[in-house]
């Protein structure tokens, strides 16, 4: 096998793809807005979503509750009255609504189970789905802590900070353009590679290169890399 060969095998299949448009178009479109469309389009787990909350109890237990959402997954909770929770959601203004009852941090400490009101924009599919899931989880956790800080009063020695590098918002827009980007370049590889076959087919010069000193390696290789 002669380097030379596949080289010069491989400019020439980059000529061939030079002089055909829609080939071009279609290697464009691949690499500009099917990626950006594509990425746009991915479901979200939770990215800035919108929260009210009504502290009804304002006390030290549900202060945790309220400062523990925040961004990426959030935006800053707006603190609201009771009656602007359902005015807010009926005008989109808010994705989720909680509502913490009068004498949370009392009942908590009595032992007893106090409720917490979540009202869930659903018309926001993709937020709604985990949303929810998130919610309960972050309220949850900051119960148990305050719970076990109150009634233990041991300090936690080391306080783990968590941050991600390169995307620190966690946008999944971001991962999903790499993704495709890389579903592109595999798209791409087979229907460039079929579509020069195709077009030495159509023109005969697919008999030319079976008859010239050259190998089915070296033709392989060449559409390989100037296609692939």
């Amino acid at each position: 096998m002669r380097i030379g060969n596949v080289l010069e095998l491989g400019v020439k299949e980059l000529r061939g793809l030079a002089r055909d448009p829609m080939l071009l178009i279609l290697v464009a479109y691949a690499f500009t807005i099917s990626i950006y469309t594509a990425s746009k389009a991915m479901p979200e787990t939770l990215n800035r979503a919108a929260i009210a909350i009504v502290d009804e109890d304002r006390s030290p237990a549900s202060a945790r509750i309220v400062t523990a959402f925040y961004p990426p997954l959030f935006t800053v909770p707006k603190l609201i009255s009771q009656p602007e929770m359902d005015a807010r959601m009926d005008a989109g203004l808010d994705t989720f609504a909680l509502d913490i009852p009068p004498n949370f941090q009392r009942d908590l400490l009595a032992g007893r189970s106090p409720t917490i009101q979540l009202n869930i924009d659903a018309t926001r599919m993709s937020q709604a789905f985990s949303g929810g899931g998130y919610v309960q989880s972050i309220v949850s956790g900051e119960v148990t802590s305050f719970l076990d800080r109150h009634r233990t009063a041991n300090v936690t020695p080391v306080d783990l900070a968590l941050r991600a590098r390169f995307n620190p918002e966690l946008d999944k827009g971001w991962f999903g353009a790499i993704t495709n980007v890389i579903s592109s370049i595999t798209m791409l590889s087979i229907v460039l590679t079929g579509a020069a076959l195709i077009r030495e087919r159509e023109h005969g010069t697919i008999e030319h290169l079976l008859v010239m000193p050259v190998t089915a390696v070296e033709i392989m290789l060449s559409k390989i890399w100037s296609m692939g």
